[in-house]
Order: C-alpha cells, then sequence, then structure tokens
C-alpha cells in the first residue's frame, strides 16, 4: 500500500508537468507495465484529478483542467517559491489579496517540512518590505483585462485622466504593466489611432468586452521603455530631454521609475526624459538629482533655470 502510494505521487508529479506522456513512457520511468499504468490513472481519477486518455500513435496520458483545484504536489524548490510570493503578496497592490495570500501561505505553512518551514520564517523575519505606495486595484478588474489580453478583445472603460476630466474609451489591450507602486494598461485606442498607457485603478471597465480584434504589431523598442515615458512624460504639458553626467545607473539611484526614464549614453553620460505641467517643478527636480548635466530640451526650461537661478542667488545674498 505504502509503495503503491509513493508511485500514485510519483505519476502525478510527472502529470503535473502538463507535458504528454505515453503509457509506454510512464511504465518505463514508474518501473511497473503499461497496465499498472493504467490502474494508476483510474485512482487519480477517482481522487479528482482529471486525467486524458488519448488512444492511438502518439497517444497518452495528461492532466487537464478540472473544475476545482485538487490538491498539487510540489517539489522543495516549488514549494519555498510560492512560499516566498505568497510573503510578498500579502503587501501587495491588489484589493484583498492580501489577506487572501495570508490564508494560503498560512495553509502551506502547515505542509511544509520542518527544514523549509525553517527557511521561509527565517527570511520573513528578515525581510522588510516597504508597503506600496500606490493605489490598490480590484483582482476582479486585472484578471477581466488579463483575459481579454489573452483572447485578443477589445475593452470598453471609462477613464479619469490625471487632469480630472472622464472620457470613454475603446482599447485593443496588448499588456498589463507594474511598475512598483501602480498597475498600468498598455493598448491601442481605438478612436485616437494611437498607443496609450492607462492607469488601472483610473479606470471602471464595462461589460461585456468588445469583439475580437487581429493583434497589431507593438511599437519598436523596449516596451518597459514605452509604458514608462507615457506615464512619466508624455502626458505632461512640459517634456524634458537632459543630458546627465553621470552613469545611467547613478542616475537611475536618484530618479524614481515613476518620475523619469532614464537611458544610457556610454559608460560616463546618459540622457533622462522627464516631464511635469509646472517649469518651476521641472527645474526644481533636475537641479537636485546632483548631476552636472545640459538641456537639450525645451527651450522654455533653460530660460526659466536661469530666472530660478538669479532667485536663488538673490535670497542668498539677502540672507548673507
Amino acid at each position: 500500500m505504502v509503495e503503491t502510494s509513493a508511485r500514485l505521487l510519483r505519476l502525478l508529479g510527472l502529470l503535473q508537468t502538463h507535458r504528454d506522456f505515453s503509457g509506454a513512457d510512464l511504465a518505463e520511468r514508474l518501473g511497473v507495465s503499461p497496465r499498472t499504468v493504467r490502474r494508476d490513472v483510474d485512482k487519480l481519477r477517482g481522487l479528482g484529478y482529471p486525467v486524458n486518455a488519448v488512444g492511438g500513435v502518439g497517444g497518452g496520458y495528461q492532466l487537464a483542467v478540472g473544475a476545482t483545484l485538487p490538491p498539487l504536489l510540489l517539489d522543495d524548490d516549488e514549494a519555498m517559491a510560492i512560499a516566498v510570493g505568497l510573503r510578498m503578496a500579502t503587501l501587495g497592490a491588489v484589493t484583498g489579496i492580501a489577506e487572501t495570500s495570508l490564508r494560503a501561505l498560512t495553509k502551506l505553512d502547515r505542509m511544509l517540512p520542518s527544514r523549509l518551514r525553517h527557511q521561509v520564517r527565517a527570511l520573513g523575519t528578515a525581510l522588510l518590505t516597504m508597503p506600496p505606495l500606490g493605489p490598490a486595484v480590484d483582482p476582479s478588474m486585472l484578471t477581466a483585462v488579463a483575459a481579454a489580453v489573452r483572447d485578443h478583445e477589445r475593452v470598453r472603460f471609462d477613464y479619469v485622466s490625471h487632469r480630472g476630466t472622464t472620457s470613454p474609451r475603446d482599447v485593443e489591450p496588448y499588456r498589463l504593466v507594474h511598475n512598483g507602486q501602480r498597475w498600468y494598461l498598455f493598448a491601442w485606442d481605438t478612436r485616437r489611432a494611437d498607443w496609450r498607457t492607462f492607469r488601472v485603478d483610473r479606470a471602471a471597465l464595462r461589460t461585456p468586452t468588445g469583439p475580437r480584434f487581429v493583434p497589431r504589431a507593438l511599437p519598436p523598442g523596449d516596451l518597459a521603455d514605452h509604458v514608462a515615458l507615457g506615464t512619466t512624460t508624455s502626458i505632461r504639458r512640459y517634456q524634458a530631454v537632459l543630458t546627465m553626467h553621470g552613469s545611467a545607473e547613478d542616475v537611475a539611484d536618484e530618479v524614481p521609475p515613476a518620475l523619469g526614464l532614464v537611458e544610457p549614453i556610454d559608460e560616463r553620460t546618459c540622457t533622462l526624459r522627464i516631464g511635469s505641467d509646472s517649469l518651476d517643478q521641472l527645474a526644481v527636480w533636475v537641479a537636485a538629482f546632483g548631476f552636472e548635466f545640459e538641456i537639450r530640451e525645451p527651450p522654455e526650461l533653460l530660460e526659466h533655470l536661469r530666472v530660478l537661478t538669479g532667485r536663488l542667488h538673490r535670497a542668498a545674498r539677502s540672507s548673507e
């Protein structure tokens, strides 16, 4: 009985890789006859695991998607990865996921061998994660948009812009992006005939989804850079391009991803693209980063820096 149970677990572990295995292949891996494999497959089905069998040449067995989630068989590395991921998710930016992740982590923790439980708890004791600064997003919104991305279905929603105006949008969704603070949707706006980036927390989804679409080619270049520009620079009234005298790595340490996009030029210089609705704010930002720099555009920022420099000089003289 113990040997049979161990063999069932090994069989289940093979099938959970979602590969197609022939009966002969499984029999060889398990060291049993094809007839025993068929009996073991029937036992797994009786336990609620939906195992499909395909006859003929090239047929075999595969674990299918069932109506409910059956127990999973995990190796040590997989169990550790899930435990760490759940612990990180308890501080996630998705509404309600923290409590759900904590419940799942509690269940998993009870089942972990003592050596793995000790490692997970040691990591949890040593790890300090700052809570997310951005707004939380309803998980049903994320799953609905993700399904539309997968199925190539247009989505419609009412969107509140950063200026506070609301407008209906009809888009072809392509990617969900999380920058560490907020969730974004990268999509083709059908009414504006252009690529757009939307904050998911500012969208109120309309149902049902729209018709299917034929995916178009994504814009050239790094998609993450397109999203960064769309969320930090392109939406702003003033869009600055600066040459920074510092490596891209050093400048990126001072410029958070939610503020600007850093692109390397060489080992000692980089390009910073940053935007704001206020020239005063833009001037203070670029002056406070702690690097020498040149303004490539816009010209009004250069003039504004001259005015700001004079103001600072006068304040310094009067204080002395």
